[in-house]
């Protein structure tokens, strides 16, 4: 397929080959005019040449004739000055219609000039007319001379005067034929000037629906795609058609369009996972903020509780000294028995001192484990009989399933023991109607094959909710039982359990909260089994 280049270069070429054959038709007209005009007028000067030679042998006779008729010297004298003068330009004339004839008279095939023959004969008669008048003038006898000058002037009529008129006939036909030529040259001026302009413009119509309406017609859909893709219809594309450059440009316009489809579709896509991240992040933010209010509201109900736990003790610490001192003498039983519910409230208000004490220094990161291979069921025997006597009297079984000595745990003694005590002493205070505590020992395998120990404390009370079990162990919160009724965990502030999942998970193991197989609550400490030391072994054979 021809390329545009070629198709704008045969289009100039076009015009190019109109324009010089509109000027070589232009020269051609031109010359033919002039030469049909230098016709006309060679001939009309030739006529009037040939007028002037009559006037002038016409001249020349009366001249000669007025001579042979004088009387008187001086007269005559008058009369030959003028034939004289006469003459010369009768010579004058014939000689430049000879030179005229020579120049501008058609040449027959055989050579021969025919209006150049004609005037020679036309010369050669007035010499031999100049002549016989010459000799006429010199006869003395006045009848004679005039006779004499009329015969040579009749003589020269008859011989000259059907050449002059053959010779005027013949130019008046030749002006009268170049002007017949000259019209008809116009003529076919004007008709050759329609053909060509009608030629031109069908060669216009011809090349402008070869050449130049495709082009304009890919140029207006260009402009109109263009346009689509400026309103924002990135589907929009073209027909690619000819290989030429207007088909290259095409191609690179629907390229063009399909990366800006492309790039637009990224940017949606973007600002859909943009607005979809915003999205997220404030879900996020929302329930960050709803959690941040939710520990705001815990910590000032933590505040409440606190003013409230630490109040109580003591309010009756102060009350059992104002009716100590009061009293004038105090009865040793009475004695005891306030001194037993001082040091009671003493060491209830001393336990929530030293909890607070416990989660200030583990979220300040101080406190510092110490660990050693621990055998688990004495830890665990120490634990119960702490809490036996408080059990006896709640009416609580307190019992340790597990035989001596158990296996060895790497952890902290006394931290760990707090836990366990932790997790019995909520069990009395919030387990409600509790009539059995089971702290009992199983060695399971974990999922990446290890040896894990696990500890769990049963009781038989009224459980806890399953949607509260997990929030639990969050810092200042509030469990709810199976019977709806709202309790603490093991501290009465909301922060045992919180406690004891940070103290497991330094141990390297988890906590979790379930339900007891006959109801009640069943909470399961995991402790990863140590590596065997000998002091490990010398100490469980102990």
């Amino acid at each position: 397929m021809r390329s545009i280049r070629f198709k704008l270069a045969a289009l100039s070429g076009a015009a190019a080959s109109f324009a010089i054959l509109a000027a070589v038709g232009v020269l051609l007209a031109v010359g033919a005019a002039d030469r049909a005009l230098e016709a006309t007028v060679s001939a009309q000067q030739r006529l009037d040449l040939l007028t002037e030679i009559s006037a002038r042998l016409s001249d020349f006779g009366l001249a000669a004739v007025a001579v042979a008729e004088s009387h008187g010297a001086d007269l005559g004298r008058a009369d030959l000055g003028r034939m004289e003068d006469a003459r010369s330009r009768v010579a004058a004339v014939l000689e430049a219609a000879t030179v005229r004839a020579a120049q501008t008279a058609p040449v027959l095939e055989t050579g021969v000039r025919p209006r150049e023959r004609m005037l020679a004969h036309l010369r050669a008669d007035f010499i031999l007319l100049d002549r016989q008048i010459s000799a006429a003038v010199a006869d003395a006898d006045a009848r004679s001379r005039g006779d004499r000058v009329r015969g040579a002037l009749n003589g020269f009529a008859a011989a000259a005067g059907p050449t002059l008129s053959l010779l005027v006939e013949s130019e008046r036909r030749a002006v009268t034929s170049a002007r017949e030529e000259a019209l008809a040259l116009s003529l076919r001026l004007r008709v050759g000037a329609v053909a060509l302009a009608a030629l031109v413009l069908a060669a216009a119509v011809v090349l402008y629906r070869a050449i130049a309406r495709p082009l304009l017609t890919r140029l207006g859909e260009m402009d109109r795609a263009a346009a689509a893709i400026g309103r924002g219809d990135l589907d929009t594309r073209l027909t690619i058609g000819p290989r030429d450059e207007l088909g290259v440009l095409t191609a690179r316009f629907n390229r063009m369009a399909a990366r800006l489809g492309r790039r637009e579709r990224r940017v949606v896509e973007d600002r859909a996972l943009l607005e979809r991240t915003i999205s997220e992040r404030t879900a996020d933010l929302t329930a960050a903020n709803a959690r941040l209010a939710a520990i705001d509201a815990s910590r000032r109900r933590f505040f409440t509780d606190v003013s409230h736990e630490l109040r109580t003790p003591l309010t009756v610490i102060i009350g059992e000294c104002d009716v100590t001192q009061r009293a004038p003498a105090i009865p040793e039983d009475l004695s005891r028995s306030v001194l037993a519910t001082i040091r009671k409230r003493a060491v209830r208000l001393h336990r929530r001192i030293e909890d607070l004490l416990r989660v200030a220094r583990s979220e300040s990161g101080e406190i510092e484990l110490v660990f050693q291979d621990v055998p688990l069921v004495p830890l665990l025997a120490d634990a119960v009989a702490g809490f036996e006597s408080v059990a006896l009297r709640q009416g609580v079984r307190l019992k340790l399933e597990a035989p001596a000595p158990g296996p060895l745990v790497h952890a902290d003694r006394e931290w760990l023991r707090q836990v366990v005590e932790g997790l019995i002493d909520n069990a009395l205070r919030h387990g409600g109607t509790v009539t059995r505590i089971t702290l009992a020992i199983a060695t399971m395998t974990g999922a990446g094959g290890e040896v894990v120990d696990q500890i769990t404390v049963t009781d038989d009370g009224r459980g806890i909710a399953a949607e509260a079990r997990a929030r639990l162990f969050t810092r200042f919160a509030r469990g709810q039982g199976s019977d709806g009724e709202r309790f603490g965990d093991g501290t009465g502030f909301g922060l045992g359990l919180a406690l004891a999942e940070w103290v497991v998970t330094r141990h390297g193991g988890w906590i979790i909260l379930d339900e007891g197989e006959e109801g009640g609550t069943r909470v399961v400490i995991a402790l990863p089994r140590p590596q065997a030391h000998p002091e490990a072994v010398e100490a469980q054979g102990a």
